[in-house]
């Protein structure tokens, strides 16, 4: 890890979870993406889909 800059998790941008409504930290594999990032997990982007598609069949 020559020249990587190390940073607390702390000083990482952060998102809250509109599914959940926990917070999540920028993660490297959302670097080129981060702005397009709204889930905090595959599980709570599943979950709105389905909430979603179930609202609009009632």
């Amino acid at each position: 890890m020559i020249g990587a800059i190390m940073r607390r998790k702390a000083d990482l941008p952060a998102k809250t979870c509109p599914t959940c409504s926990r917070p999540f930290r920028w993660r490297r594999k959302w670097a080129r993406c981060w702005e397009e990032v709204r889930y905090c997990s595959e599980r709570c982007r599943r979950e709105a889909h389905r909430s979603a598609r179930a609202g609009r069949q009632a």
